[in-house]
């Protein structure tokens, strides 16, 4: 499948280029809000979003729910995923209320967001360069596009500091940035015109020493169910 294939099959390309416009305002109004730098893809960093306790409670219910990594592809690259990942109940109290400073940050509408995702790492463990915005031309589509549509948004935090490595690279942008607990980091999938954004290819690095947590949570173009 070919980048031109993605973005000219690309089904939600108008809703994609309107939640662009809408969190690029809201984040670019935040003074709490930084933007990377780059060119090529819309990075925002957001410190200091989690509290210490949050972090602690969030790490125990990823302890919990948290199984091998699945991933979309039907015969992934060997150790591609390697991570341990479970969804976090949307009813506890506390996720509710992430949730809900999430679709403020942003200005989208909480029905759009996914699940929030835990995922830990342990030393080697990775999540090798990927996209999150969907291939329209796979098998999973039809099915992700009765859920919600394409994702628009990824904000991730991490809930603790790295005693070595498991940085996020953006790789054909040259971006690495480090693990810092508390923090948000938010990117648009998309490009202006809201066909997918290759330049945010990502990886989560392995881990040299200690452990990784974060959770992850996609925004999609329309209620996700």
């Amino acid at each position: 499948m070919t980048e031109a294939a993605t973005t000219l099959t690309d089904p939600d390309r108008d809703a994609l280029a309107r939640a662009g416009e809408i969190v690029r305002a809201r984040l670019d109004r935040n003074p709490d809000a930084f933007r990377l730098p780059v060119e090529a893809a819309e990075i925002y960093a957001v410190s200091g979003f989690l509290d210490p306790e949050e972090r602690d409670y969030l790490m125990m219910v990823i302890d919990h729910v948290a199984a091998p990594s699945p991933t979309y592809d039907e015969q992934p690259a060997e150790r591609y995923r390697t991570s341990y990942t479970g969804d976090i109940p949307r009813g506890d109290p506390v996720v509710q209320d992430i949730d809900a400073r999430l679709s403020d940050l942003l200005g989208l509408p909480a029905a759009w967001g996914e699940s929030l995702q835990g995922q830990r790492y342990y030393p080697g463990q990775q999540f090798k360069a990927h996209h999150d915005w969907f291939y329209t031309d796979t098998h999973y589509w039809a099915r992700e596009q009765e859920r919600g549509g394409q994702r628009s948004w990824t904000a991730m935090a991490w809930l603790n500091d790295v005693e070595d490595g498991g940085t996020t690279d953006f790789t054909r942008i040259g971006v690495s940035v480090p693990p810092q607990a508390g923090s948000l980091l938010v990117w648009n999938n998309a490009l202006a015109d809201g066909s997918p954004n290759h330049e945010t290819l990502h990886a989560a690095t392995p881990v040299l020493a200690g452990a990784k947590y974060v959770f992850t949570k996609w925004y999609r173009t329309r209620p996700w169910h």
